[in-house]
């Protein structure tokens, strides 16, 4: 009788974090150009350089079966890939079988179109960015009058039975007042939502220091609006809850800046081009591209992997401490997913 092959090892960093979620950017181009995330006259890349549907389904499956229990979608904006669903479809087979959740995070721009198929594939919740319901200020940040599309993917959503996160940044100075009226929306239509500092990636046109906005500011002033209790609710990602009495629903907060949560990270990110970045906030990086196209994928791959292990960083370094000063790093949001 022979021996069954051994499974293959779980990833676990040299800090002994157990990596069990992936965000897998598909795409690093947006129908969008958010002022806090890109410039105007954004260059993206060469379509040669960004892995096949194939090469992204045979990464996703290395991870599962490395044990990644979580997949997040990406982009960029993800929905706006060709034939995207297909490689949905393809990922939902493995739900149940080592995949326990497969989500995505989108503009919403694309949502009516694809909310059913996704329900169909076995997606069960997904994220929304969602800065501002003014239509004059969606305008101003995404650059594009898009509010309308966004509102009613979101409403597709919902009918299709997704559930819906709303993933808010925060900025002072421009939808730093409609934040109240932003969550008491969200919660009323049934929607989760979650607040998010700005993060110092990539040059932009404006300083984001103007627009910096601290969460422990605004957790304060909710709490003398609302009341709120803290929630051991766990999406798998790094925000941290609340429930709000007043309104029945549960906020989240993504403080980079103002509270590191660095020290239960278990997500690593691999750009379309097939770059596993081990920290959002660092420049490492492995090459999974040469991996997979190299005359042995199995074992660069996991060569490749157990580098990246060794290297994931601690925690990360984000600061916006002063006008004027330069990005974190030069990488794009739009690279790496968020």
């Amino acid at each position: 009788m022979s021996t069954p092959a051994p499974l293959p090892a779980p990833l676990v960093d040299r800090f002994a974090r157990r990596i069990t979620y992936l965000r897998l950017s598909v795409t690093d181009r947006c129908d969008l150009r958010c002022a806090y995330c890109m410039p105007e006259r954004m260059e993206f890349l060469p379509r040669a350089e960004v892995l096949t549907l194939e090469e992204l389904h045979r990464l996703a499956l290395t991870f599962i079966a490395r044990g990644a229990t979580k997949l997040r979608l990406t982009g960029g904006e993800p929905l706006v890939r060709r034939d995207m669903i297909e490689l949905v479809r393809a990922l939902g087979r493995k739900l149940g079988d080592g995949l326990e959740e497969l989500t995505l995070t989108t503009n919403g721009t694309r949502l009516a179109e694809f909310a059913e198929d996704l329900a169909a594939a076995g997606v069960r919740r997904i994220n929304v960015s969602l800065d501002t319901r003014d239509r004059a200020l969606f305008e101003q940040l995404a650059r594009r009058d898009s509010l309308p599309q966004v509102l009613e993917g979101i409403a597709a959503a919902k009918a299709a039975g997704l559930r819906v996160k709303l993933n808010t940044v925060a900025l002072k100075g421009l939808n730093e007042a409609e934040i109240p009226d932003l969550v008491a929306w969200a919660h009323g239509q049934g929607h989760d939502l979650t607040l998010i500092e700005v993060m110092p990636l990539g040059e932009v046109e404006g300083d984001r220091f103007d627009h910096y906005l601290p969460l422990d500011s605004v957790r304060r002033d909710l709490a003398a609006r609302w009341t709120l209790t803290a929630s051991e609710a766990r999406s798998g990602g790094p925000a941290r809850y609340v429930d709000i009495a007043e309104t029945g629903g549960r906020l989240g907060f993504i403080t980079p800046l103002t509270g590191n949560f660095c020290d239960g990270c278990n997500r690593v990110r691999v750009t379309a081009t097939g770059q596993l970045f081990m920290c959002l906030g660092g420049e490492g990086k492995v090459d999974l591209r040469a991996a997979l196209r190299s005359h042995d994928p199995d074992a660069a791959l996991a060569v490749a992997m157990a580098r990246a292990m060794g290297e994931k960083p601690e925690r990360h370094g984000f600061v916006i401490d002063r006008p004027g000063a330069p990005p974190a790093l030069s990488r794009h949001m739009s690279m790496t997913g968020g």
